[in-house]
């Protein structure tokens, strides 16, 4: 397993130069005057002599980009155009609320994906089974933006149960903070939630074909352990895949939810960078998403060696 983690970690390497490679062009690829197309026409002279010297546009690309990726190995992914601040400090102070929306999420797939599969797979062509296909099919066509504004309307305009926006830090009480996450997790667990139910009932489809399974009935196992312990370790697999990739990409649903419940966190962080021109912020923010990324995978492929000992030896 060891081996396994560290053959990820280390072609993970090549992978994260040439994303920085790439974020980092997004300055450099600017058409006609670089310091004019970010700080725009009615810049003065003296702002786009600083802008020039802040990002070393007179600098060759590969001495700049030297320099930026050598400021990150140190922990400085720069400052912000717009604030001024140092974007290390913004991502550390809006992170925990991404974080939390992930661990909604997961929550959300982990009670209602994760049971529905199961449900499904057992079950497969009963009422259950019909039921668990219409709802995951009306869960992965429900558009994110849409599903959150019914949210609102329903549970914070009409019945007052829940806040419609805003964030409460998890120092200043867990029930404020969990009120606040409940919506936003729902939001973007629903299309996880949906497709997991859809990969676990085709992975248990498929294990309940295989004569190990039926080896297993045969002996007169409880079918607690058949299922348990034989068919769902096997139909996992594929489930933990769509898991892996969802949260991957979380920080991409993030920007529409954030910026729909009004919360500060990673994703309304992003957009606002782009709506400002902000492309320092942007070069931060596609870097660290590519991070995430790649942890998720290495995540799946940790997880993949625990279910099937054959990964761990491949």
């Amino acid at each position: 397993m060891v081996t396994l983690v560290l053959r990820r970690l280390l072609s993970a390497i090549p992978l994260l130069l040439i994303v920085s490679l790439g974020a980092f062009s997004l300055v450099a690829l600017l058409p006609g005057d670089q310091a004019m197309a970010i700080a725009g026409e009615h810049a003065t002279p003296e702002q786009l002599a600083a802008l020039r010297q802040q990002l070393r546009l007179d600098d060759p690309f590969l001495v700049r980009y030297a320099h930026w990726l050598g400021g990150i190995l140190q922990g400085d992914l720069g400052d912000s155009l717009v604030t001024g601040r140092a974007i290390s400090d913004e991502i550390l102070r809006r992170a925990p609320l991404t974080a939390s929306i992930a661990l909604g999420t997961l929550l959300v797939v982990l009670l209602i994906g994760v049971p529905t599969g199961i449900l499904q797979g057992v079950y497969a062509g009963r009422a259950v089974d019909r039921l668990g296909l219409l709802g995951s099919a009306a869960g992965l066509a429900v558009p994110n933006f849409w599903l959150a504004t019914m949210l609102i309307t329903i549970f914070a305009v009409q019945l007052r149960w829940l806040p419609a926006t805003g964030y409460t830090p998890l120092s200043e009480g867990v029930l404020p903070w969990a009120q606040h996450l409940i919506m936003p997790s729902i939001t973007l667990g629903v299309f996880t939630a949906a497709e997991m139910a859809r990969q676990l009932r085709t992975g248990f489809l498929h294990a309940y074909s295989q004569p190990y399974i039926r080896t297993a009935w045969s002996k007169g196992l409880p079918a607690r352990t058949v299922i348990g312990k034989h068919a769902l370790k096997n139909a996992a697999a594929p489930a933990i895949t769509v898991l892996g990739i969802r949260l991957g990409h979380l920080l991409s649903g993030a920007v529409i939810v954030e910026s729909i419940f009004g919360m500060p966190g990673l994703g309304k962080f992003a957009i606002d960078a782009i709506l400002n021109r902000d492309f320092t912020v942007v070069q931060a923010v596609v870097l660290v998403s590519a991070v995430v990324v790649l942890t998720a995978n290495l995540l799946v492929d940790i997880a993949y060696g625990l279910l099937n000992p054959k990964v761990r030896i491949s």
